[in-house]
């Protein structure tokens, strides 16, 4: 279970704003934005989910992600005012700040997890396949959260969306307003660009 966080001295619970449809998210941020407490404890119920599970298979490790999803919804809080809504969706906005943070916390810890992911490949010889696949997971998770931070913005945005949460092309277009065949354009090059940075080829 996610628990809620403390805004001002108040408690902000998930839950307060159950069964507001998604795509009041704008709506909600431009309250944020006034301090209003209730919209964030309703925006926070919106996208938290979405948010964490993003988080999540960025950085494989469940506590780090609950400290990152506390992370996202604080700067959410003090700079909602930044949110223009002419640009796109709340939802984008907010899965935008979750990704950034995500790679954020993966560089800061880059030299303990590269001692991490050594020691954990030497350990692969006499673990069970269970700890393998927990340990390439996580090393395949940080080098795409990399690979995906040189991406054109435009392009990272559209394969954030997808691979991290979730979204279909005809989700993301409408998300972000962008045409359909634009988004589809945007992920074919993006996964061109990411295939050469991670040194992926198709033969």
């Amino acid at each position: 279970m996610l628990s809620g966080m403390v805004i001002d001295g108040v408690e902000v619970t998930p839950g307060a704003g159950a069964g507001r449809p998604r795509d009041h998210a704008a709506e909600l941020l431009e309250r944020v934005a006034a301090q209003d407490q209730g919209a964030f404890a309703q925006l926070y119920d919106l996208l938290s989910s979405r948010v964490f599970g993003l988080i999540l298979r960025v950085l494989v490790n469940r506590s780090h992600a609950e400290e990152v999803l506390q992370e996202v919804f604080l700067e959410i809080w003090q700079s909602a005012s930044q949110f223009a809504p002419n640009k796109g969706q709340g939802r984008a906005w907010v899965m935008t700040i979750a990704h950034r943070r995500a790679v954020d916390r993966v560089r800061s810890a880059q030299s303990s997890a590269d001692r991490d992911e050594r020691a954990g490949l030497k350990e692969l010889r006499s673990e069970p396949a269970g700890v393998e696949e927990q340990v390439e997971l996580r090393i395949e998770s940080r080098r795409i959260a990399r690979a995906l931070d040189v991406l054109p913005a435009p392009q990272r945005e559209a394969l954030t969306l997808a691979y991290f949460g979730g979204y279909s092309q005809s989700e993301i277009s409408a998300m972000t307003g962008t045409a359909l065949g634009t988004i589809k354009t945007r992920m074919r090059d993006g996964l061109s660009r990411l295939r050469q940075e991670m040194g992926v080829t198709n033969g």
